[in-house]
């Protein structure tokens, strides 16, 4: 079983998404495997997504209210296959965790994935309107898929 973890900051707005977008392609496609988030701060262990996030997650076919917030540890680097963080920052934050360059191999950018792409960085949505939401959805929708289409 392949076993992937997105990571953002705070584990409420990008990476619950990235979660729940890989949760429904893997069932779409049975494959074998399984998704996790975590965030790189403990700004929002325990807390449900973003409800921005949950909202339009939502009217994308996606529930991810279930979701809680928990903070990436030097353990998920066992435990996960494929580390897939938003933006540089969340990158430099995992590969600083890391003691061996097979951990530090397992992590990329998840928008490294994607070739016609301007940034490999997805935008926190934070701080913006619905529309910077529905543009994480669809930069996220995107790179899940082709992520999706090359598992066994």
């Amino acid at each position: 079983m392949t076993k992937i973890l997105m990571v953002c900051l705070g584990n409420i707005c990008r990476s619950p998404v990235a979660e729940g977008i890989m949760r429904k392609k893997i069932a779409e496609k049975k494959l074998n495997a399984m998704v996790d988030s975590a965030g790189t701060s403990n700004y929002h262990i325990g807390e449900a997504p973003d409800l921005r996030s949950q909202k339009n997650a939502l009217k994308n076919g996606i529930d991810i209210s279930m979701l809680r917030g928990r903070q990436f540890s030097e353990k998920d680097f066992s435990a996960f296959d494929i580390i897939l963080t938003m933006d540089a920052s969340n990158y430099q934050n995992v590969l600083a965790l890391a003691k061996t360059k097979l951990e530090k191999d397992k992590v990329s950018l998840i928008l490294n994935h994607l070739d016609d792409l301007d940034s490999n960085e997805v935008p926190d949505p934070y701080f913006g309107g619905e529309e910077g939401f529905q543009n994480v959805f669809d930069l996220l929708d995107k790179a899940c898929e082709k992520i999706a289409s090359q598992l066994k």
